[in-house]
């Protein structure tokens, strides 16, 4: 069925790409959300991504890898969003990257230490995902929030699935230094 879908979106038929997106959209909103932590952001990715598979998809050789290829377009346009937020970020604090957040939590008298603690816990994690990059985020994302198998991160990324164990294995060990380094 799907197959078909693309195979008239790519003779131009934008009621058969309407129909791809509206089975998509959710799940790709989520992938991007996760990547990116911001409900603008990716919504953004979201719309670029969708937009420029439909100025593209003619030049798709393998309707069958509609997936792969779309999940790499989804991957540039969350890398874009983050270069376009860092450009903004640079404007707004000048040369410094640091980012002098302070937790709401901690400043409340008598706030329950347990409730500080797993917002202190979330944010910690959250500065040290953001340190990733977005190949290494996205496959986090699609490991362990999605929770898809190696050998569909695979076919849906379009590398073999030792690739995508030996890049896991790198994320989760980036993701570890990036922890290590909010703890310091």
């Amino acid at each position: 069925m799907e197959r078909t879908l693309v195979e008239q979106a790519q003779r131009g038929d934008s009621s058969a790409f309407d129909a791809i997106v509206r089975r998509k959209v959710q799940s790709v909103y989520g992938t991007a959300l996760a990547i990116l932590g911001q409900e603008a952001d990716a919504q953004d990715a979201v719309q670029e991504a969708f937009v420029s598979a439909w100025r593209s998809i003619a030049s798709l050789r393998d309707p069958d890898r509609f997936d792969a290829w779309f999940g790499q377009i989804l991957v540039n346009a969350c890398r874009a969003t983050l270069r376009r937020r860092r450009g903004v970020r640079e404007l707004r604090l000048g040369a410094d990257d640091s980012d002098d957040r302070t937790d709401a939590m901690t400043d409340v008298p008598d706030a329950a230490p347990s409730m500080a603690e797993a917002t202190n816990e979330a944010d910690r994690f959250d500065r040290a995902f953001a340190r990733l990059s977005v190949d290494e985020r996205a496959l986090l994302v699609l490991r362990h929030r999605d929770d898809e198998s190696v050998e569909g991160i695979a076919s849906r990324l379009g590398i073999p699935p030792g690739t995508v164990k030996s890049r896991l294995f790198a994320a989760r060990r980036a993701l570890e230094r990036a922890l290590e380094r909010e703890d310091r």
